[in-house]
């Protein structure tokens, strides 16, 4: 039985009249394997909810949510379930980022990594609107990431908008180059797939990694050719 198929019959209770957000709370007090659905359920709909948070689900938003999520075409149906509800959700999102940063207090690195999911999405539509970029903000806020992390974060994402190659590193332009390059290598130890792999992470991640890394190198090499 897939986590998909387990995720199925937790919404039976939906059935019944229970909502989205009490059938989680219910699933989150359980010990596993129910709360690994439950946390399932946390991440597919903070993705739905940044989706909607510029007013409008778009076919390229949910595209990119599949680039995250492989799914297997028997389990698309409970996927889409679960996504669609989650749009129309009376619970907040804050509600959500909340559990999920709880079970990851201690990995910081796969907050890091969902949160690049959650801005992968929000800019899939080409647009990147105020309100995603508070929605953002907020959900950073409660993964216990700084402003100098989301700003990185943002300059590698948001288009229309040519980044600062140091923020992009989170680097600072008072730095040496030699600093700059100690942290630019340190990125890219972590960005390489067989590091991201070793920290157990799909390959839904690892594909995203190599995105990040394209931004990495981009920003080492404006930085490295201006002091050159």
């Amino acid at each position: 039985m897939s986590i998909w198929d387990r995720i199925a019959e937790a919404l039976a209770a939906l059935a019944n009249g229970e909502g989205l957000a009490a059938v989680f709370d219910r699933l989150w007090a359980e010990p596993e394997p129910e709360r690994t659905v439950a946390f399932t359920i946390a991440v597919v709909a903070l993705g739905a909810k940044i989706a909607k948070a510029d007013g409008l689900v778009t076919r390229n938003e949910v595209a990119a949510f599949r680039e995250i999520f492989t799914i297997p075409e028997r389990d698309e149906a409970n996927a889409a379930r679960v996504f669609n509800l989650a749009r129309t959700d009376v619970a907040g999102f804050d509600s959500y980022a909340r559990k999920i940063a709880a079970m990851f207090e201690d990995r910081h690195d796969t907050l890091f990594d969902l949160m690049e999911g959650l801005f992968h999405i929000a800019v899939a539509d080409g647009d990147y609107h105020e309100a995603e970029d508070e929605f953002l903000r907020i959900v950073s806020e409660i993964f216990g990431m700084t402003q100098a992390e989301f700003k990185t974060l943002r300059a590698r994402y948001v288009p229309n908008a040519e980044p600062d190659p140091y923020c992009v590193l989170g680097a600072d332009p008072s730095m040496s180059i030699d600093e700059v390059r100690a942290l630019w290598r340190a990125l890219v130890r972590e960005t390489h797939p067989d590091s991201m792999m070793a920290r157990g992470l799909p390959e839904e991640a690892v594909r995203m990694a190599e995105k990040r890394l394209v931004s990495i190198n981009r920003a080492w090499e404006e930085i490295s050719g201006k002091a050159a």
